[in-house]
């Protein structure tokens, strides 16, 4: 739950956890805490900004800092924290989740929104505590094996493994648990972050450890976030997550409420759309306000609004109907479970393999043009028209992309194109470049069977998810079923849905080794939204497939893979399940998503249809929470209302 010419990324990495958690948890302990609303006059309470104290009979529900709950029993090899054992995850990963270059798009015409905000909301209400990257402390490390003679390898490899760091066990010893170091609430810590030393950076004003000294508004120098050398110090500023090009300039990093903003464009985007409907909420408020009043309020309805964007529109698009509100229950705890965060929210395959975004040629200089070509962008002028592709791999942790390309049509392109269909197949530019820096004299690595030329070593996203559900200690997916109230499925067929589970007798296969050989992974029949056949060498096979048939049934490949279906990787199995009908999920995903987002609504104090202080800031100041990310967009960029779709997280008929 996380951004084309295969399938160009969230973002909706939608749970990409990159460095940065040591840093926050460093800034959270040193945070001068205050109680919530003291002294600001308003009508209504203000709620922490660490999660703590919204359930009044147990105030660490949804603290930041505070381990994730569980649905299950921990599953270790020990019963304590050693990592169950299973087939090599590349290995698997090779013969589940590579797509073989074939985009398959969503079928409902769900668009990249569906990704791009289901990241934020991860970023949001989820960060696992990791050890730092570059020195991992003894036992933290337990790396991928790379084998580059596997058959099915075709990208190379010049580290020889993938990385790969346990997350960091939570205190208190016993059987190994993982910390949330951001709270679980929907409460746009993305935006605000969860101390209050990090909201005084943010906030214009002076950084002198006195929030009553600050502006309402948040620090948006020509509208776009601050750089951590915003303020002249940068290493002076809240800690950020840098990674690929992004690496050797940290100091140019934007900053805001999550330590990953810079992740990926469309993220960036988002958060930077967010931050400036703060102000623009400000802007609209009496001024006989005083400065702190007007930024609780603001704050106020952003966090409605994020809460209502997701539970009025993202999840509607999403499929997950969740049983009838009936007010908040302070017998729920909102905690966020280690089975959603690490596997249930894992929607990976959804991530285009690029951002297209069109305009008016006028909008940008020949020089600028020029620019996005040297650095991989596609350009293509079209008339008065001109239309941008921005891979994946250029999307990565380049914040400069978004005041280049400006933020309204970015934001108008990620609704203007459908998201990858949520499956087991997981673009390569995830799957095996994630982050990675093209090797030089390849700037324009867009993707395709070209790919592997373009990168010289590999991190995979796919694998990663399965091994850290080993990491987490998530049971087996027949045992995830059984905790979430469904049946386990006693066949390799019974997961997938197919008619088969046996490889077919195919001149094409090497009898016995099918699952080594890599025909089995060829496409044999492509197919539209309205189930037309395509030809694969037609354009449509780029553009408009959202059904694709194998030369081999997934759970022939399943079978060989694990040999059981009680050895079933969670994550593994849950990708490979049918869709329940009218829904972007199997039976499993699902279930994780209807439990979770549930018990974030019913156990929040401060949800929006819980909330008095939203009528109160409706009926004092005419503002209303209740406005569509349509809306917002329009709002805060150049992009006029009636430009952009209706609901934007359908895309617009091809």
């Amino acid at each position: 739950m996380g951004l084309r010419v295969g399938k160009l990324v969230p973002l909706v990495a939608l749970a990409v956890v990159v460095a940065g958690g040591t840093a926050l948890a460093a800034e959270r302990t040193a945070d001068r805490r205050r109680p919530p609303g003291r002294g600001s006059g308003l009508a209504f309470e203000v709620q922490s900004l660490d999660g703590s104290g919204n359930n009044r009979a147990h105030a660490d529900w949804g603290r930041s800092g505070r381990p994730y709950s569980r649905v299950a029993p921990a599953a270790y090899a020990d019963g304590r924290g050693a990592m169950v054992q299973g087939p090599n995850v590349r290995w698997i990963s090779n013969r589940v989740f590579n797509d073989s270059h074939q985009n398959v798009f969503n079928d409902r015409r769900v668009s990249q929104w569906g990704f791009v905000w289901g990241q934020f909301v991860d970023h949001t209400i989820g960060l696992r505590d990791a050890p730092p990257d570059e020195q991992p402390p003894p036992g933290a490390a337990a790396n991928i094996v790379f084998n580059p003679d596997d058959p099915l390898e075709t990208f190379s490899n010049t580290l020889g493994m993938i990385p790969f760091n346990r997350s960091n066990a939570a205190p208190g010893g016993g059987v190994r648990q993982q910390t949330n170091l951001v709270s679980s609430y929907v409460d746009a810590w993305a935006v605000y972050g969860g101390t209050d030393a990090r909201l005084e950076w943010l906030r214009e004003g002076p950084v002198d450890g006195n929030l009553a000294n600050n502006g309402p508004h948040l620090l948006l120098p020509g509208g776009y976030l601050p750089r951590r050398d915003s303020r002249g110090d940068a290493g002076a500023a809240p800690a950020m997550s840098v990674d690929g090009m992004l690496r050797g300039r940290p100091g140019t990093a934007f900053v805001a409420g999550d330590v990953r903003a810079n992740e990926n464009i469309g993220l960036t985007a988002v958060q930077t759309l967010f931050a400036r409907e703060h102000n623009r909420i400000v802007d609209q408020l009496p001024a006989g306000l005083t400065a702190e009043q007007k930024f609780q309020i603001a704050r106020r309805l952003v966090i409605a609004e994020q809460q209502y964007i997701t539970y009025e529109q993202f999840l509607p698009a999403m499929g997950v109907r969740l049983p009838q509100y009936r007010g908040y229950r302070p017998d729920v705890d909102a905690t966020l479970s280690n089975e959603f965060a690490t596997v249930g929210y894992r929607a990976h395959s959804m991530i285009h393999g690029e951002i297209e975004m069109s305009s008016d040629a006028g909008r940008y200089p020949v020089a600028q043009l020029e620019a996005f070509q040297k650095q991989g962008v596609e350009v293509t002028v079209d008339g008065d028209e001109v239309e941008l592709a921005v891979p994946l791999n250029v999307a990565y942790f380049n914040p400069d992309l978004v005041p280049a390309v400006q933020l309204g049509p970015l934001l108008q392109g990620i609704g203007g194109e459908s998201e990858y269909r949520n499956d087991e197949q997981i673009d390569n530019q995830l799957r095996s470049v994630l982050f990675q820096i093209p090797v030089p004299g390849n700037p324009r690595c867009l993707d395709g069977a070209e790919l592997p030329d373009c990168f010289s070593s590999v991190v995979d996203l796919g694998a990663v998810d399965v091994l850290r559900g080993r990491d987490h200690g998530i049971p087996s997916y027949n045992d995830l079923r059984r905790a979430y109230g469904l049946q386990p499925r006693r066949s390799f067929r019974a997961i997938t849905g197919e008619p088969t589970e046996s490889f077919p007798r195919d001149p094409a296969l090497t009898l016995g080794k099918e699952i080594d050989d890599p025909n089995s992974l060829d496409f044999t029949a492509l197919f539209d939204i309205e189930g037309k056949r395509i030809s694969p060498t037609a354009e449509a096979a780029e553009t408009a497939v959202t059904r694709a048939t194998r030369r081999t049934a997934l759970a022939a490949r399943l079978k060989a893979v694990y040999g059981s279906v009680d050895k079933v990787d969670a994550f593994v199995g849950m990708v490979s399940e049918p869709h329940v009908p009218g829904t972007e999920f199997g039976e499993l995903q699902l279930a994780i998503w209807t439990r979770q987002f549930q018990a974030l609504r019913d156990g929040d104090r401060f949800f929006y249809r819980n909330d008095p202080g939203l009528t109160f800031i409706r009926r004092a100041y005419g503002l209303d929470f209740r406005r569509s990310l349509g809306d917002v967009i329009a709002d805060n960029t150049d992009i006029p209302r009636a430009d952009l779709e209706r609901n934007v997280f359908f895309a617009p008929p091809a």
